[in-house]
């Protein structure tokens, strides 16, 4: 059993001074009934409760796919640059972004405050592939891709894992699509830059079997469905 309130905490709707203004307002109801205290217990697993007439769905964490765009960085708080917290403004002060990308690329990122599935999917031993698309200046060959198969050297003597790269279109400005398993600093654009070729637009697309919504603008966020949670589980 759980207190109202502390329930519209867990869930992320409200802090507890807001929790406590949307009961007095008769905003939130309980199986069909106005709730008319903050310290009303509930069961937090079979009781239906509703702001607005909308269903609050308790979860022990929170994840939230986000479209990530250029010019925001990857972190919790910065002194200089907007990061992707800042964007979200959740009340839930346990979030964080799951991995990085660039402050120049855009595309997906994953916001929890769960640390088992960050750790899980960031571990150099799990192997997760990212997969990205990418502009670059230069023309793109099966040369290239071989090589990609391979690993290249980047960083002066690191070899890279085996990475696969697909051509959409190859011309002096050539679109790719390239899955990784790893997370060097700028492992992407050092990768291109050892076959002489510039990457000048990076988006990800997915992360293990989260794939970015084509439907969410860049810039905004929602969050992951049941279905995306367990097969990010799995």
């Amino acid at each position: 059993m759980m207190r109202l309130d502390k329930f519209l905490v867990a869930t992320h709707t409200a802090t507890r001074s807001e929790a406590k203004k949307m009961i007095k307002r008769g905003r939130v109801f309980i199986n069909d009934k106005k709730a008319t205290s903050s310290d009303i217990k509930i069961d937090e697993n079979q009781d239906i409760v509703t702001l607005d007439g909308n269903i609050i769905n308790y979860s022990r964490y929170e994840y939230i796919m986000f479209n990530k765009p250029a010019g925001v960085v990857s972190a919790t708080k910065d002194n200089t640059c907007k990061t992707v917290m800042d964007i979200i403004n959740s009340p839930n002060r346990n979030l964080f972004p799951v991995g990085r990308l660039d402050k120049d690329t855009e595309g997906l990122m994953l916001i929890t405050d769960d640390g088992a599935l960050a750790h899980n999917l960031l571990a150099p031993g799990k192997h997760v592939d990212k997969t990205y698309f990418v502009r670059v200046e230069g023309v793109v060959t099966f040369a290239t891709a071989d090589a990609f198969a391979k690993g290249v050297i980047i960083d002066e003597d690191y070899l890279t894992k085996p990475a696969r790269l697909e051509i959409i279109n190859s011309d002096d400005i050539s679109e790719v699509r390239v899955t990784i398993h790893e997370g060097r600093f700028h492992q992407i654009k050092k990768m291109f830059l050892s076959q002489n070729m510039k990457v000048i637009y990076l988006k990800r697309l997915s992360m293990k079997n989260l794939i970015l919504d084509e439907n969410l603008e860049i810039g905004c966020f929602r969050k992951l469905t049941q279905s995306e949670i367990d097969n990010l589980k799995c």
